[in-house]
């Protein structure tokens, strides 16, 4: 069936049909840059813990802030064009590495804390796996992918924590506008009741749907350079809806800032006919100060910008 989203049950990796789930993973990668993972190794008791703690969170500390907020916000919207850069989400983030900032986000009780620390050590050994297994798919040596991310530090890993509450005017504001992710791997624990994000395929948006206990996952922008284009990051968005509170917990498994990224050689090698078109080589931070003015728009000129970097950087200017 065209465009049937792709979902992957982790478990057979294990069994007889690892080979067909791997061309699945392989399909999902170059086409789509989007999948949902079934049987990942989170428990469900823990992922409805958090799931609880969360929207108990929001509610408890956040709501009536938020509120508060988005009736200004839409007042304004209505008399001029405000909305157009804003995003209709309630959120905070948890840095997990090199350093975490758990203890510094002050209205977190410490059952809350517990979970959540919990929760992204699973989602960081199941990153790791995922990209050894691109790694087996695009052909390069176990653990390449988990290297190219380690700058001095190691990989950088954090997660967004969202509530997309009910929008009276969905027709004035997104939840989130539309984008690709800069960094490297996405997993995302989305609310299974409540629908909203979409990925834009073949000129058309497509639901991601939502499904109790799964993991949600994308490609970033380094991963699409890295594999020098044979896996692409995906726009994505998240619709504002009238009703439900949509919750997103999405953890970003990036490169460290000093990581420096480039395609692989190997696959350049396998590709010897394009190489005049291989991405850019750039310091991961140098990339996150441009994505940062141009998240909403195309990922394209970000290359292209690299790509005049790095030419400048190879053919310094001599002075007398």
């Amino acid at each position: 069936m065209e465009n049937c989203f792709p979902v992957i049950n982790m478990e057979k990796l294990e069994g007889e049909e690892r080979e067909k789930t791997m061309e699945l993973l392989r399909d999902a990668c170059e086409n789509w840059g989007f999948f949902e993972l079934l049987n990942h190794g989170i428990s469900r008791e823990l992922m409805d813990e958090v799931e609880r703690l969360t929207k108990g969170h929001y509610r408890k500390c956040r709501e009536q802030r938020f509120k508060e907020f988005a009736s200004k916000a839409l007042e304004e919207g209505k008399q001029s064009d405000t909305t157009n850069n804003m995003d209709w989400e309630s959120t905070f983030f948890l840095c997990h590495l090199p350093e975490s900032n758990m203890c510094e986000i002050p209205d977190l009780d410490d059952k809350y804390r517990k979970a959540m620390k919990e929760f992204a050590v699973g989602i960081e050994k199941l990153a790791e796996r995922l990209l050894d297994l691109l790694c087996e798919n695009l052909g390069l040596e176990k653990g390449y992918l988990k290297k190219a991310f380690c700058g001095s530090k190691g990989p950088t890993f954090g997660t967004k924590v969202s509530n997309y509450p009910p929008c009276p005017r969905p027709e004035l504001i997104k939840g989130l506008r539309a984008h690709t992710d800069a960094g490297g791997i996405i997993l995302l624990f989305q609310d299974d009741r409540v629908s909203g994000l979409q990925l834009l395929k073949d000129g058309q948006w497509i639901d991601v749907p939502p499904m109790r206990h799964s993991i949600v996952v994308n490609l970033g922008d380094q991963l699409e350079v890295i594999s020098n284009g044979k896996y692409k990051s995906v726009m994505h968005r998240v619709l504002a809806r009238t009703d439900g509170n949509r919750m997103s917990i999405a953890s970003f498994y990036n490169p460290g800032s000093d990581a420096v990224i480039f395609p692989a050689p190997s696959l350049l090698e396998k590709e010897a006919e394009r190489k005049n078109e291989a991405y850019p080589k750039f310091v991961f931070e140098d990339y996150m100060k441009l994505y940062v003015g141009q998240k909403f728009q195309a990922k394209e000129p970000r290359f292209e910008a690299m790509k005049d970097l790095e030419n400048v950087s190879a053919h310094p200017i001599l002075t007398s």
